[in-house]
């Protein structure tokens, strides 16, 4: 009997997240549209204007929403001279503005921001900062709930609204958004293998002695420099070519040049925008802000030997993403160091867990 009431509430529990994300995306495709075009014209990110939408009208489903277009509960106020409605929120009966559509909707929650003093420190944030700008709303006091940023963030995250954003900081008519990808279909890398993979036996076939190590040129006239000793590896990077997949530690990359959109990136080869920046350790950005690798697979946790030696002039992320090896393990491995660490000329980074018989 117990398992049947716990194989019960756990089908009602996975039909109630089912129907919630169902929710969430019909939402997103009708008015996804609306929230980037009210970002090109005054600025909130269009990851923003979702998840405030989609919070503050139950999905489009709150009385305020269908009855008067209210998608953001934003109240009457002194200035409003439209047509108003009553409902309890906070307390009892408070006047809240209709619109005549949707649209008057999103573009009032635009002009609201705008003409408050008390936000106007939002528009000096990043737009692709959605941390900072759900932070200050809260502190801006929009909504009274305590975890109101907390809520907003968790929205943005669930349902990836942050390529809104990136889709409204584009160039209206590029060609890179709409690209077709059938070309690559041959090269794309298939996300649900990406997860699933068998990192042992990744492990299986990575070099135990620098010594076997062949350097070859990566699509390119310039030759990797390799020095090996018995337990550290130092390689003087080669000029890689665009666009072109090779793998560094058994993991798939491609080197993209500055202004690049990360968008065109992650649509080339169907990943999305939040997989993309995980899997190189990191936060949402708009354009490459300089020539980098990207990589288009996870990373391994290991190395393909025990040390690495600095050239100088990097830091631990550069050399999580020219050794292939995640950022937070590198991090474990080297507890002097952080992720910004300037690194001189001869330091040595554990590439693998250090060996406690180790001096």
């Amino acid at each position: 009997m117990k398992r049947l009431l716990f194989f019960v509430s756990f089908l009602s529990l996975n039909i109630v997240v089912f129907a919630q994300k169902e929710k969430a995306n019909n939402y997103i495709k009708l008015y996804k549209d609306a929230a980037i075009r009210e970002m090109k014209r005054g600025g909130v990110p269009a990851a923003i204007i979702l998840a405030q939408g989609m919070l503050e009208s139950s999905y489009g489903e709150s009385e305020l929403c269908k009855k008067s277009n209210n998608h953001f509960g934003i109240k009457c106020k002194d200035d409003w001279a439209g047509e108003k409605a009553y409902h309890d929120d906070d307390e009892k009966g408070e006047c809240f503005r209709v619109y005549t559509s949707v649209d008057e909707s999103y573009a009032d929650h635009t002009n609201f921001l705008k003409s408050r003093n008390w936000y106007a420190f939002l528009f000096n944030l990043p737009p692709t900062d959605y941390e900072s700008w759900a932070k200050g709303l809260k502190k801006a006091g929009y909504a009274t709930e305590k975890n109101y940023a907390q809520k907003l963030i968790k929205v943005i995250e669930d349902n990836e609204l942050q390529q809104y954003t990136l889709q409204g900081l584009q160039k209206e008519n590029t060609d890179e958004s709409n690209a077709s990808t059938d070309v690559v279909a041959d090269t794309v890398v298939n996300n649900s293998d990406e997860e699933n993979f068998d990192e042992e036996v990744k492990e299986d076939t990575v070099v135990k002695d620098t010594s076997e190590i062949e350097t070859k040129p990566v699509q390119d006239t310039t030759q990797k420099t390799t020095i090996s000793t018995n337990d550290s590896i130092v390689v003087k990077t080669p000029n890689y070519t665009p666009d072109s997949i090779f793998t560094i530690n058994h993991a798939k990359v491609i080197y993209v040049l500055e202004g690049t959109s990360f968008l065109s990136v992650a649509n080339k080869y169907k990943i999305s925008l939040s997989t993309l920046f995980s899997y190189n350790d990191m936060k949402p950005l708009d354009l490459v802000d300089k020539d980098r690798l990207i990589f288009i697979e996870r990373k391994l946790k290991k190395g393909a030997v025990e040390l690495y030696t600095s050239q100088g002039n990097e830091t631990l992320y550069d050399v999580s993403q020219t050794q292939g090896v995640q950022l937070e393990n590198l991090l474990q491995y080297n507890k002097n160091l952080k992720q910004d660490s300037k690194l001189s000329k001869g330091d040595k980074v554990y590439l693998r867990p250090v060996n406690k018989n180790t001096k």
